[in-house]
């Protein structure tokens, strides 16, 4: 493989260093200048120099939570369109949940997955097996043999729909805490959320859009930590969106409970004044809450309460999402925009610094579901998954762009911060100049 020197480059944010990547790891770091290439015993030639001046280095970001849609609705995305929109991001590992057709709930199925990702080359990709099977929530699927396939499943979830019996979400925590796996939850009480188009409050009244109430999500949170607490296993929280919620997993973690949490990049930024337009790429489970709600979650992402960013991306084809509210279907797409949108309501708030943001896209996310030679520091020896920002970059979202088969977002038009412009996946590149390698 090829050498390349990122020269000049702010890792972290921090100092300005150089970076020399040798095959699949990084070979050296120095100050900028410091790394003399024909010093390391490598002739100029075989190096590609990447002018990194004013940009930052960061570690290949990790994503715990993507909808890959493959096998079944490749209509949506597919495995390769997926990981490309994800290198376009700056992930370099991405977990794709189960709610594909068929369920990924047996070893088969997640082992076709990992596959593809393989065969992708431009992202890692780690299945998410099924907690039940079909999704049903009555019967537990095979999360041993999906642990021991090919795959080594790490993390279940029945994303898109809640663990709602309590005795299956109990078994599956004492299942999976037999080899160190969690089951990240998807937290909505179905019959609280009957009929539910929107959050519940001024904006759904005034509108006349059947409300999610907040105590949907918190009362599945509430009973999900005291079951991790009883069982001594682990429990994530998939995109919390309320301050109640963050109210519960701080205490959780005062009590020494050992659960995780996630927030979306569009639960960090939009609220659900956005409905008045009744258009449904605003739709999304869980639904945009309020002001409030949006700044309790950067204050909690800031402060550790939320131990990452995941961003739910929701690829939808176009007749899906062009029509009608009530009959839209929920979600966003959401890899190529997430670092921007963190950017700009963490970094240029003052709320979190580029340090604090590879911790909560990459080395937590990466901790969490055990990628493995992902998260890692930037430093010798360690293997070169890595991504270059420029964030002095503005620019208008335009989905025409993306690299993800779908455009529901909900950011097109807008202006954001920050750009990828080379992302490395064990030092071979995916991503250069913004695009596709």
């Amino acid at each position: 493989m090829s050498k390349i020197l990122i020269r000049g480059a702010k890792v972290l944010g921090g100092d300005v260093q150089d970076v020399l990547i040798d095959g699949e790891t990084i070979a050296a770091t120095a100050r900028k200048g410091e790394i003399d290439i024909s010093g390391t015993g490598l002739d100029a030639g075989d190096a590609t120099v990447i002018d990194a001046e004013g940009q930052i280095l960061l570690p290949g970001l990790v994503d715990l939570h993507t909808h890959l849609r493959e096998p079944g609705r490749e209509d949506s995305e597919t495995v390769l369109t997926g990981t490309q929109a994800a290198a376009r991001g700056g992930y370099t590992s991405v977990f794709a949940m189960a709610n594909t057709f068929p369920v990924a709930d047996t070893a088969g199925v997640v082992e076709q997955v990992w596959r593809l990702g393989k065969e992708s080359g431009y992202c890692d990709v780690q299945p998410i097996g099924a907690v039940t099977v079909g999704l049903e929530g009555k019967k537990l699927a095979e999360l041993g043999a999906m642990h021991d396939s090919a795959a080594g499943v790490t993390v279940f979830s029945d994303d898109g729909k809640c663990v709602d019996d309590a005795v299956i979400m109990r078994r599956a925590l004492e299942y999976v805490k037999a080899f160190g796996g969690v089951v990240a939850q998807h937290a909505q009480e179905p019959r609280l959320t009957e009929g539910a188009q929107m959050n519940e409050g001024i904006v759904s009244a005034e509108l006349g859009l059947g409300g999610w109430p907040a105590v949907a999500e918190e009362s599945i949170i509430a009973r999900d930590v005291l079951l991790a607490e009883h069982v001594g296993s682990r429990v994530h929280i998939c995109h919390l969106s309320t301050a109640g919620s963050v109210e519960l997993v701080r205490w959780a973690k005062s009590r020494g409970i050992d659960v995780t949490a996630e927030v979306t990049p569009h639960h960090l930024l939009l609220t659900d004044e956005l409905v008045r337009s009744y258009n449904p790429v605003y739709k999304v489970n869980p639904p945009l809450r309020t002001e409030r709600d949006v700044m309790a979650l950067r204050e909690a992402l800031a402060d550790g309460t939320i131990d990452i960013v995941a961003t739910d991306h929701a690829p939808h084809p176009h007749e899906d999402k062009d029509c009608e509210w009530a009959a839209a279907a929920m979600g966003m797409v959401g890899l190529e925009t997430a670092l921007s949108v963190v950017q700009h309501t963490m970094v240029e708030t003052g709320l979190l610094d580029w340090a604090g943001v590879a911790d909560r896209m990459s080395h937590k996310p990466a901790e969490i579901g055990q990628a493995t030679g992902h998260g890692r520091p930037i430093s010798a020896g360690e293997p070169a998954n890595l991504t270059l920002v420029d964030p002095a970059y503005r620019g208008e979202v335009n989905p025409a762009g993306f690299a993800s088969r779908s455009r529901n977002t909900p950011y097109e038009g807008r202006e954001l911060p920050g750009r990828i412009t080379h992302t490395f996946l064990r030092g071979r590149a995916t991503v250069v100049d913004g695009k596709l390698a």
